[in-house]
């Protein structure tokens, strides 16, 4: 029997008294050993302190009336003043509504998707009909906002887009606008985000799901347990770790809706529901060059994101789930 020693880290008391107090390497052996490990660390480090952590020093101009003619630091201190000039702002709750609007329709409709389709292709027992599948949902990823925009307009224009031609079809000869329509454009939004990320998505679910035990599997097979009842029984709960974790990164990413897709699908018809934070940011911050402004409501931003983050994981971990930290 070993017993351990109260004050000595990782030492043992053998049953004929002998101590075994292991022996520890220093911070230097420890590097020198897994030099190859740090070294390919290294790029990231660095890319990571030089574009991440260094221009984080900038925001100190959200709490000045910043000029580039006079720098930084010679910009007079308005201390909390951009910030009630930004909450005080007409334009506030129409961007706070239309920034929720996008993201909680991401998290309800786009959000599931790559689970579903990471459950499907789980299913899929010929492996090169699978290869083939993965490939084709993953080319979309790759494809720039500038294409899929193009596309749309393709699509849905109301003079020769094929949608529009089908629904003339169909109506008698109306045509529906969509593009124009600003009660359609969050859905439309929406619908790009499911058609270019989800087969992209689906990596992280079937990494997780290559790492179900097969015998689980077995075992249910063999007391009569189905399709659905496998996956309900075995295959979600097995990645319900890895779909709480991207949840909360989800979550914490709820006021950012992404600036290029939005941009390039606003127009003057329905602008009123396509103005969100990130848009709003880059017109006050770089065309009409309120920097101070614009920096007090990206900081806000993502104050909020670090805060929904938190909150998440703390809910998280009231529900017995391990969480981010």
């Amino acid at each position: 029997m070993a017993e351990k020693i109260k004050g000595k880290k990782g030492a043992v008391r053998l049953s004929d008294g002998q101590v075994i107090v292991p022996h520890r390497k220093s911070t230097r052996q420890y590097i020198i050993q897994h030099k190859w490990l740090y070294l390919l660390f290294l790029p990231g480090f660095i890319y990571f302190i030089m574009f991440r952590y260094i221009p984080m020093g900038g925001l100190v101009i959200a709490f000045k009336e910043y000029s580039p003619f006079v720098g930084i630091w010679d910009s007079p201190w308005v201390g909390l003043g951009q910030f009630r000039k930004f909450f005080s702002n007409n334009d506030f709750m129409k961007l706070l509504i239309n920034t929720l609007g996008i993201s909680l329709l991401q998290l309800v409709l786009y959000f599931p998707a790559p689970i579903i389709l990471s459950l499907f292709l789980n299913e899929v027992r010929h492996s090169g009909y699978k290869r083939v599948v993965q490939t084709l949902v993953y080319i979309p990823h790759f494809v720039s906002w500038v294409i899929v925009t193009s596309l749309t307009y393709q699509l849905f224009n109301v003079s020769d887009g094929i949608f529009n031609l089908i629904y003339q079809a169909f109506s008698g000869g109306k045509s529906f606008d969509i593009l124009q329509n600003a009660s359609a454009f969050w859905g439309l939004i929406v619908g790009q985000d499911i058609w270019r990320e989800t087969g992209y998505g689906t990596i992280v679910f079937l990494a997780a799901l290559s790492g179900v035990d097969q015998e689980l599997y077995e075992a249910a097979r063999v007391d009569g347990a189905g399709r659905w009842r496998l996956m309900w029984h075995i295959t979600l709960p097995a990645i319900r770790s890895t779909i709480v974790m991207m949840l909360i990164m989800r979550v914490g990413g709820i006021l950012n809706t992404g600036y290029e897709q939005i941009f390039m699908m606003r127009n003057d018809l329905n602008i009123s529901r396509a103005e969100v934070f990130d848009t709003y940011i880059y017109t006050k911050g770089i065309r009409s060059g309120m920097y101070s402004f614009s920096s007090a409501a990206g900081m806000f931003k993502s104050v909020v994101g670090m805060v929904m983050v938190l909150l998440a994981d703390k809910v998280a971990k009231l529900f017995g789930e391990s969480g981010l930290y």
